[in-house]
């Protein structure tokens, strides 16, 4: 999933989760907004709650990070998105599972 996944913020925090993915899958499915094929939506719940999207394609989530001013409508409101790159970090134990070697480390 390396190059296809953002992350979202800015999101709203009193609408539930489904109904956010929802919106935010309508909202980057749309090419005026440089989306495109969505392979998988994630709302992770909160006080401030954030969405991990991620594309069929690498450069569908590029062309998402380089739109600026993203904004939600939900209703009579407007939420402006904080995208961002995903970057997935694993803890030593996962890296030891996936079989990848760390620097400086031996097998």
């Amino acid at each position: 999933m390396a190059g296809r996944t953002v992350r979202v913020g800015g999101l709203p925090a009193d609408l539930p989760p489904d109904r956010v993915a929802d919106k935010l899958t309508i909202h980057f499915l749309r090419s005026r907004n440089g989306g495109g094929e969505i392979a998988d939506v994630q709302v992770l719940a909160g006080p401030q709650p954030c969405a991990l999207i991620t594309f069929e394609a690498p450069e569908v989530a590029q062309r998402i990070l380089k739109a600026k001013n993203h904004v939600l409508s939900v209703g009579e409101k407007q939420y402006p998105l904080e995208v961002t790159a995903h970057v997935a970090e694993l803890s030593p134990d996962e890296v030891a599972r996936s079989g990848r070697l760390l620097p400086g480390r031996l097998r």
